[in-house]
């Protein structure tokens, strides 16, 4: 009786039961791998009919030039005319220009760093490739500004647009940076045009969705009140909701920008001039010092506009400032020190050579780097080969073995499973159609070897990711000294890891998986602290009250009230490593990264690459979508049973 209880009382608990299905559907699926272990695996064919198809795309679209080559040519112009202003001013104008507007928007701290943080790009001896890398994402950005604020503003006011709108920025912001490429090369071949579309494609969601989100969040008191007063509804977007949505516009901006600056590095793929280049230059040759100050390079760049825009958009808010209050003596009195600043920009020109940057203040960290990474890898050579053959033979084979000699309608049904309890029945159904796009591409063996790699590269992630969380909630000093770090970790480009964990762990997979770790780790880290420290105080003083030691209140409370959170660092945990692990087959990962590589390297392999990035958006997709309703389901699972 007591036994038939039990299960009667596991029956009627919804969380029981579905774990009690779980468990059954894991010992099923393991049966089922035995009995048909290595039949219907659906082996890689490089002569697959469907790139040869993809092959005529290419001759279709050149047939049609005449259609895109204005675009090419107007986006290449717009690229030229910010070179060319940009080369004008000189690098005394572009340092007095840029100490000028921090002065107006921010002060004089904001002044100081802009005027030293441009400065330290030419004392770092690359002044004309961050000029050239600045003057293809202001193209970018201005045309990604021009085009997403007024959808975002439609998105804000129409619900309907909204609902069109939002699943194409999705998948947008699933793709991973290197599918872009594929398809840039095959409208507009290579060079700044494509790599200008390339960089406004993949930065303009955070301009519509912000912008959005600025006009929504307009109080609708205000907006009913200049309604009753007859205001029409242009009246009422350009003289209310858009005065009110600036400072939210401005964020959007400042967003834009700094995914436009992290792509348009990666456009050094397909001819973007810039810091890129010297980067990939680097990870070709090995040379960790050179990637270091690039890097460099593109962390002061990106923090020095961060702040311009970030203060920029504090000082568009008619809510923040009182400026018109201000008398006409104390508003000159406010703008001669920009007017002074940028004076003295323009004029030095008339005093020094504004062509070039002088040489003889040069300063660079190349040598000290590679002598650093030299001595590491001397001493540490055999425990960083040690870890990376335990890892790769007890963890990674055997998870790839599982997915390339399992039956592909086996993976299928597992993931669809998988989907149905982490997620719900549309997030299995979409994994279900994503893998059988899959398995339709011709793709499917190399798409399961980049699979495995993310689901180690992710685990290793989360592992790490959640660990230095944890303590990172637990103290502030530890939060202090990590901040900077991981502001300039997130900053960074992605091909900038590939050069330590190249000089590590040499040319292979597992060296693409490491770098994906250390790009994927700092928003994770990020993310979980944030869910810890936004656990309620009261929660956490009444249970310290009931005598919960720390670990009881870490694992029963803190962690269980920041799923949520957990769950959103999964996501972009995935995500990230997604993108990473393509972008490692520079090192050696191979797979769908490799296919894409090729693709863009070789004319007769162009439909291949461009199959392998449309397999590469659909894992994105089935992956973002498995760990972002995860969380939905299990509140309502519990609230379900409660």
């Amino acid at each position: 009786m007591t036994a038939l209880r039990w299960r009667t009382a596991a029956l009627a608990d919804p969380t029981s039961a579905r774990r009690a299905l779980a468990v059954v559907l894991v010992i099923g699926a393991a049966i089922a791998f035995v009995l048909f272990r290595g039949q219907a695996t659906l082996t890689h064919d490089d002569d697959f009919p469907l790139f040869r198809s993809l092959n005529g795309v290419r001759d279709v679209v050149d047939d049609n030039r005449y259609v895109l080559d204005p675009i090419r040519s107007s986006v290449a112009s717009l690229v030229d005319v910010f070179n060319f202003a940009i080369a004008s001013l000189g690098w005394p104008g572009i340092i007095g220009i840029a100490g000028a507007l921090g002065l107006v928007f921010g002060g004089g701290w904001l002044a100081i760093l802009a005027v030293t943080g441009f400065a330290s790009l030419g004392i770092l001896g690359l002044w004309e490739a961050s000029m050239a890398t600045l003057g293809l994402m202001l193209a970018a950005v201005m045309i990604a500004v021009a085009i997403g604020v007024p959808l975002g503003i439609l998105a804000g006011r129409s619900r309907r647009a909204s609902a069109v709108i939002a699943p194409v920025l999705d998948v947008m912001q699933i793709m991973p940076t290197f599918a872009y490429l594929t398809p840039m090369t095959l409208l507009f071949f290579i060079g700044a045009a494509p790599s200008t579309v390339a960089t406004l494609i993949y930065a303009i969601p955070p301009a519509i969705r912000i912008t959005a989100l600025g006009i929504r969040g307009v109080p609708e008191a205000t907006v009913e009140a200049a309604t009753s007063l007859g205001a029409t509804s242009r009246q009422v977007l350009l003289k209310v909701q858009l005065p009110l949505a600036r400072r939210a516009i401005g964020l959007g901006i400042n967003q834009t920008i700094m995914m436009a600056l992290s792509m348009v590095v990666i456009t050094a793929m397909i001819g973007a001039p810039g810091l890129g280049r010297n980067i990939l230059s680097a990870v070709q040759k090995v040379d960790v010092g050179a990637a270091f100050d690039a890097g460099l390079a593109i962390v002061i760049l990106a923090i020095i506009l961060d702040r311009l825009t970030f203060a920029a958009g504090e000082w568009l808010d008619p809510r923040s400032h009182f400026t018109r209050a201000q008398t006409l003596r104390q508003r000159l009195v406010g703008w001669s020190g920009p007017a002074a600043i940028l004076a003295a920009g323009l004029l030095a020109p008339f005093a020094v050579d504004a062509t070039r940057f002088p040489t003889d203040i040069t300063f660079s960290f190349r040598s000290a780097i590679n002598q650093s990474v030299d001595w590491f890898t001397d001493s540490f050579s055999g425990i960083t080969k040690g870890i990376k053959d335990v890892l790769t033979a007890n963890i990674l084979n055997p998870i790839e073995t599982v997915l390339t000699e399992s039956p592909w309608w086996l993976v299928v049904v597992v993931a669809m499973i998988l989907a149905w309890y982490l997620s719900g029945r549309r997030a299995s159904i979409i994994a279900g159609l994503c893998l059988s796009a899959i398995v339709l591409l011709g793709l499917w063996g190399h798409s399961m070897s980049t699979l495995a790699n993310v689901l180690v590269a992710t685990a290793l992630t989360l592992a790490i990711g959640i660990a230095i969380g944890i303590l990172t909630a637990r103290s502030d000093r530890l939060r202090m000294v990590l901040r900077p770090i991981l502001d300039a970790a997130q900053t960074m480009p992605a091909f900038v890891y590939l050069i330590p964990a190249l000089a590590l762990f040499d040319a292979t997979r597992f060296t693409a998986i490491v770098a994906a770790v250390i790009y994927a780790v700092p928003p994770v880290i990020r993310l979980v602290e944030i869910g810890l420290r936004a656990v309620p105080l009261t929660i956490v003083e009444a249970a310290t009250a009931s005598g919960a030691t720390e670990r009881q209140l870490l694992w029963k409370v803190r962690l269980p009230l920041s799923q949520r959170a957990l769950l959103l660092a999964a996501n972009q945990g995935i995500v990230l490593v997604l993108a990473m692990v393509v972008v490692g087959a520079l090192v050696g990962a191979g797979a769908l990264g490799y296919d894409v590589i090729t693709g863009l390297a070789q004319g007769k392999d162009f439909g291949k690459g461009l199959a392998a990035g449309v397999a590469i958006v659909l894992l994105g997709v089935m992956l973002d979508r498995i760990t972002q309703g995860a969380g939905g389901r299990r509140r309502s699972t519990v609230a379900r049973a409660g």
